[in-house]
């Protein structure tokens, strides 16, 4: 009989918080609908999130803050990175170091940003309804690797390669491309709106009309991309290692999930019974488990945008493979690559999108096959 494996330090962590932890094998639909409880050592309420494919990376945590109406939240500095994407509502930051001046800005809905490594941070809510945001962490693998939250949040070290007060900090923002032929980068500490913000306009092998923009935040190296895609158009399967986290910002559509075992075909094979169908839309969070093939469907009436969370970015490159080499996930199967083409998918994949696009009054805009 096997053993239960031993809890690790992040997990009896997130148990000892006394708030919720809502576990889901793919994703969740509506991060906003969690139940939230109040969290002592932030004076707000939240709730972590857990999913498979984050659990199988042992480096990718996740959880939801309210702030409640006119209050705050306690100050707090830790040494695992925080990428902070506002789900609703408006208010401010303020970041500061030990002995320098505080840096404060405001934020809404959509806006994206990442507290500097173990700097005091704190968040106000000016308004009269609360508001809530998504925070994306890789406490899980400091928390195991130190083995003592204490430490985590309680160490005195200033990065000053990261952050030293710089009063243009949050303003910094550009464009850059970091390896020819890729998509550009957005290097910034602070975006207004992901839902709006730029993205490179040039067409990616993930799909038809398929758009993407790298991020680069805070000097981290838990990083990630805006992907767009057009009005009736899916992204083309493919698969990578665990630990990826994918928020829907715009638009509305579902995803399917398999394993690799199950082949491109698993709905031709018979073996449709084990696809995971998770329907996202703003707000949504899913995780591809280690090695299963994700196809991206866009069946709202806008273009469709997400952003993708992982580790290990263009600028600071990392021995440790969670999620894996990206460049497998944009290259055919048929060349050595983990993307199913769109004239090798299941032909079932297509068809059950057409039929969907249907139902919502929405034209089909997909390529032929082969063309």
């Amino acid at each position: 009989m096997s053993k239960v494996p031993p809890k690790t330090t992040y997990d009896e962590w997130m148990e000892g918080e006394g708030v919720p932890i809502a576990a889901a094998a793919g994703g969740i639909e509506d991060v906003t609908a969690i139940e939230r409880k109040a969290w002592a050592r932030s004076s707000g309420k939240g709730a972590f999130i857990q999913l498979d494919g984050m659990k199988e990376s042992g480096f990718t945590g996740m959880y939801v803050m309210e702030i409640p109406p006119g209050k705050s939240l306690e100050p707090e500095k830790h040494l695992y990175e925080e990428l902070i994407y506002i789900l609703r509502g408006a208010g401010a930051t303020e970041i500061w170091q030990d002995g320098k001046p505080k840096r404060i800005f405001e934020w809404a809905q959509g806006s994206f940003f990442s507290p500097p490594l173990n700097t005091w941070h704190r968040f106000y809510n000016g308004g009269s309804e609360a508001a809530l945001f998504l925070a994306v962490t890789n406490a899980p693998i400091v928390m195991d690797l130190f083995h003592s939250p204490e430490f985590v949040f309680g160490d005195a070290f200033t990065f000053q390669d990261r952050y030293h007060g710089e009063e243009d900090y949050f303003k910094r923002s550009e464009v850059v491309e970091r390896a020819p032929g890729q998509h550009a980068v957005l290097s910034s500490n602070f975006v207004a709106d992901l839902r709006t913000a730029f993205v490179d306009p040039r067409e990616r092998p993930k799909g038809a009309g398929v758009r993407i923009m790298g991020f680069e935040i805070s000097e981290n190296v838990f990083t990630g991309h805006i992907s767009e895609w057009p009005v009736g158009i899916y992204h083309k399967a493919h698969y990578h290692g665990p630990g990826a986290v994918l928020l829907g910002l715009k638009s509305k559509g579902y995803v399917l999930l398999w394993p690799k075992e199950l082949g491109p075909t698993p709905f031709k094979d018979g073996r449709g019974d084990s696809v995971i169908k998770i329907h996202w839309k703003e707000g949504s969070v899913y995780s591809p488990p280690d090695g299963w093939f994700h196809q991206h469907f866009n069946t709202g009436s806008e273009p469709a945008r997400h952003i993708a969370f992982r580790t290990g970015g263009s600028k600071y490159r990392m021995g440790l493979r969670v999620v894996g080499d990206e460049r497998a996930a944009v290259l055919s199967m048929k060349m050595g690559g983990t993307m199913i083409e769109y004239e090798d998918e299941d032909p079932a994949v297509r068809r059950d999108f057409e039929r969907a696009l249907k139902e919502a009054g929405i034209t089909c805009r997909m390529p032929a096959l082969g063309s």
